[in-house]
C-alpha cells in the first residue's frame, strides 16, 4: 500500500533510502524505482546524482 507521506526508507536502502522510500511512497517495487532511476538519469540531460543528493538532503528519513 501506497504511504501518505514521502520519506527516505529505513528498510530498504542501498544508499541513502532514496528510491527505497519513492517506492515505498508510490506502492512499488524498490528494484524497478532504481533501474527506472537510473534509466532516467542516462537517457535524459538531468544529472541525476544531483536530484538524488537534493532528494536525500530533502526527504526526512522514516
Amino acid at each position: 500500500m501506497a504511504s501518505d507521506r514521502l520519506y527516505r526508507s529505513k528498510s530498504s536502502r542501498i544508499i541513502a533510502g532514496v528510491c527505497g522510500g519513492l517506492a515505498e511512497w508510490l506502492g512499488w517495487d524498490p528494484t524497478l524505482v532504481r533501474i527506472l532511476y537510473i534509466i532516467l538519469s542516462v537517457a535524459t540531460a538531468f544529472s541525476g546524482i544531483i536530484v538524488y543528493i537534493v532528494l536525500w538532503i530533502l526527504m526526512p528519513e522514516n
